[in-house]
């Protein structure tokens, strides 16, 4: 029987693709002990007073897309600023290295890391805007943490999709918006593993499964970790784009609840005590923008759960202008100003 072509594809894509290894210096175990709560007993750990040991807490895959050793994973894999990250080359145990997290964009959940040495195999990077459903795809990672170089092949079964996903134990939730839907088996552990065309290039990042469902997965197109990688050779970082205003989403729920004049756009408002609801200096704050105004439009697109300023903000570069109908007091306004970068 002749081989299907995908035994050929993943022999060139595996050798670049890695298994990320998510290590933390935590309390050390000395024992447990029981705790009656509610009528019942739980073992509850008793910690050694001063000391710690260095504990895998979580895994994630990652590609080389350059021979000098920088990779893409997902921002949410390398979220936490205090883990230690190493990564498992080629398959092999015994050659791991240490991984250091250049850049990250939590927008896109995107990561752009470097891994020091040379000659190493790497990706080139595809064009999603060319898939067609039905497409063939083939998804490599490292699935559960345990299984490295775990090859899926499937197609894909939707474009331009739009979800909430969240890091496992994390209760942040991130929105992603024009993933690629396949129906290759993505994993816990996948998390930052290349989607690949029938051509051998990335056409995605693996970012999430749907929990519960079977034959669903999700993947950042890469077209924007190249854009990515454009601003951080031009400017040494990932730059965004930054109203300055903190916002909730309004929905016909929040109306009701708030007694509000409309069931949409975005209340401009302070999210935790001791916050501001417009960042002082910011271009919002120049132009006039206060506490409670609803922004009802942003570049005349109705903002909603589904269409959000963010999502519209994200549409542009820094510098350009953006206008604004605002609700104030039961009167319309529009605004225009200039988007900035956003600071740390």
């Amino acid at each position: 029987m002749e081989k299907s072509p995908i035994v050929d594809i993943v022999k060139k894509v595996s050798p670049a693709v890695v298994s990320i290894i998510i290590s933390k210096d935590i309390p050390k175990i000395e024992g447990f002990y029981r705790m009656p709560v509610g009528g019942r007993s739980f073992l509850v750990p008793k910690f050694k007073e001063g000391e710690t040991e260095t504990k895998k807490i979580g895994s994630g895959s990652g590609f080389f897309i350059t021979q000098d050793g920088i990779l893409l994973t997902n921002s949410h894999v390398v979220q936490d600023p205090k883990a230690e990250y190493t990564a498992i080359v080629d398959g092999e145990v015994d050659d791991t290295k240490k991984m250091e997290i250049i850049a990250r964009d939590p927008l896109h959940d995107i990561a752009i890391c470097k891994i020091a040495g040379d000659n190493y195999p790497f990706l080139e990077l595809g064009d999603p805007s060319q898939l067609e459903l039905g497409e063939e795809v083939i998804a490599v990672g490292n699935a559960l943490g345990e299984f490295s170089n775990t090859v899926s092949a499937g197609i894909v079964s939707g474009l331009s999709r739009f979800i909430q996903a969240s890091a496992e134990g994390s209760r942040q939730a991130e929105r992603l918006r024009g993933l690629i839907q396949t129906d290759a088996a993505i994993n816990p552990g996948n998390s930052g593993g290349p989607l690949i065309n029938m051509r051998g290039e990335v056409v995605g990042i693996n970012t999430a499964t749907v929990f519960g469902a079977q034959s669903i997965g999700f993947s950042i197109p890469v077209t924007q970790a190249a854009r990515d990688l454009k601003e951080l050779k031009k400017h040494g970082r990932i730059r965004m784009p930054f109203l300055g205003v903190r916002y909730m989403i309004l929905d016909k729920t929040m109306q009701e609840r708030n007694k509000l004049p409309v069931d949409y756009g975005a209340l401009v408002m302070r999210e935790e005590l001791g916050e501001t609801a417009v960042i002082p200096g910011s271009s919002a704050h120049d132009a006039g923008i206060q506490e409670f105004d609803i922004i009802l439009e942003a570049d005349g697109k109705k903002i909603t759960p589904e269409f959000t300023l963010q999502d519209i903000i994200a549409e542009h570069e820094i510098g350009d202008k953006i206008k604004l109908k605002i609700l104030r007091d039961n009167r319309e306004n529009d605004v225009e100003l200039e988007l900035e970068e956003k600071k740390k």
